[in-house]
């Protein structure tokens, strides 16, 4: 297992808790009253950051994780309400979407070593749950 990696029971909450950001993101969304054509057009604007890796893999991980965290789109989503402007919440919301979406996915928080090594997923290790041994019953 590479160092960092969440496996087993562990990754399946983080992977549930993923399809529950997603899912919460667009119920929240159905309330902005915007058009649902701006999901697909602007769920997958956090991957542009990939391009942080232009500037090799340390650079790329943290300019990656940047986008790839909750804080800013929350706080996006927070100034959107607060200042009531639904298209800035809308956003805000999606971009919840894309990071709960990638967490579902197991597209983690990107490790600066290798653009593949994220915390839920490694490019050097098999991350099938460990076999469970049966216990011996008693005779």
């Amino acid at each position: 297992m590479s160092e960092g990696t969440v496996v087993g029971a562990p990754r399946l909450w983080l992977q549930c808790e993923g399809a529950t950001l997603a899912a919460g993101s667009l119920v929240a969304f159905s309330t902005t009253h915007r058009s649902w054509w701006l999901v697909p057009l602007v769920l997958f604007l956090p991957d542009l950051f990939m391009s942080g890796y232009v500037g090799g893999t340390r650079i790329g991980a943290h300019v990656y994780n940047l986008a790839h965290t909750t804080s800013l789109p929350a706080l996006v989503v927070g100034y959107g309400w607060w200042q009531n402007r639904p298209l800035l919440l809308a956003l805000g919301l999606v971009w919840l979407g894309h990071i709960g979406m990638d967490r579902l996915l197991t597209f983690g928080l990107k490790y600066p070593d290798h653009f593949q090594h994220t915390h839920l997923n490694s490019p050097h290790a098999d991350l099938a749950p460990p076999v469970r041994r049966q216990r011996r019953g008693r005779r």
